[in-house]
């Protein structure tokens, strides 16, 4: 087994490979759900690389994605970390979505009990809350995760996209390893109020779409056409018009790649590793080039200079199109 560099995420001694993988796509969301067999030999290679930070939640599927991981990571039991989430409502019927949120105390209990049980595993290593529930103070949420941790079920807290206060105040209660949240070169609005406060805090930072859910790779244009089946088929960012306009941020990276003799994706991934020591992407893919050529982005080390360079020229294009859909942000913008 490779041995990747390694990043510590929170005060607890939660240490995980400098990269993760986002393991939703193989199941959800992003077109029809991969071949099981090949994804989890794919899982299993991912971890003879070095891969140690696997990403899944309960409503990736639902159900599916966390039975996936648990098929193929058993073998590896103690030697990998991965992650899970609750929040979501799931449809009575089990279909795919969700219809609305929920993070009371007892549904947190229920999907605890679900999610160790697919997993097969004795203690989830890191429970997030998916988004925050304003029907249930965050405080609660908190109080319970410390008790399931104190009872073993559970190792390590994380929040995802939180905003400031609500990371306060559940910090206040259990301390958080982790918040995950989408950080990329076109998504930087976390720089503003988030990273400082995790700074000052001790939390580590997990950003999921660091590629921008494939866009900074290059391999997407105006002319790309997305499954129905396919998240990214109606959100804003992906149309034709935003997508031919967003190219400019695509032809900066490209730039900078071929001066580095670096992919774009390598690029982009190692400008997010730069930022702060304790930060961990986690790129998703169903295919193991695109693992490897994640990777490398490891070996890509961005001297101050370029990282300056990089990011003030980018800050200077102007990004087309919001991440979600109007509907889309009641659920998934709520802080």
């Amino acid at each position: 087994m490779r041995q990747l560099q390694q990043r510590r995420l929170g005060t607890g001694g939660l240490e995980v490979s400098a990269l993760g993988l986002g393991c939703m796509g193989m199941s959800f969301a992003y077109g029809p759900a991969a071949d099981r067999t090949e994804m989890i030999a794919f899982l299993r290679d991912s971890v003879e690389r070095g891969v140690t930070f696997f990403d899944t939640a309960e409503v990736y599927g639902p159900y599916t994605n966390e039975e996936l991981l648990g098929e193929a990571l058993e073998p590896f039991r103690g030697k990998v970390v991965i992650a899970t989430k609750f929040g979501f409502q799931l449809k009575a019927d089990a279909s795919p979505g969700w219809d609305g949120l929920d993070s009371r105390p007892e549904t947190i209990r229920k999907v605890t009990e679900g999610s160790l049980r697919r997993l097969r595993v004795d203690a989830i290593d890191l429970m997030y809350q998916h988004r925050t529930d304003p029907a249930v103070p965050i405080e609660d949420v908190a109080g319970t995760v410390r008790d399931l941790i104190a009872e073993g079920k559970i190792k390590h807290f994380g929040l995802s996209e939180a905003g400031p206060d609500t990371i306060r105040r559940a910090h206040a209660v259990q301390p958080v390893a982790a918040l995950q949240s989408e950080y990329s070169m076109w998504w930087r609005n976390p720089e503003a109020e988030i990273l400082p406060l995790l700074e000052e805090l001790g939390i580590g930072f997990v950003p999921y779409s660091p590629l921008g859910k494939g866009f900074l790779t290059g391999k997407i244009d105006e002319n790309t056409k997305f499954d129905d089946t396919d998240g990214r088929a109606d959100k804003p960012r992906f149309l034709p018009e935003a997508l031919k306009a967003n190219l400019a941020l695509v032809d900066l990276i490209k730039r900078f790649a071929v001066e580095r003799d670096a992919t774009p994706a390598q690029i982009a991934l190692a400008w997010l590793l730069a930022q702060k020591p304790w930060i961990v992407p986690i790129p998703g893919t169903r295919k193991l080039h695109r693992l490897d050529e994640n990777l490398g982005a490891l070996d890509v080390t961005l001297g101050a200079e370029e990282i300056r360079e990089i990011s003030e020229a980018a800050a200077a294009i102007p990004i087309q199109g919001d991440r979600y859909t109007e509907a889309a942000k009641k659920h998934l913008e709520r802080h």
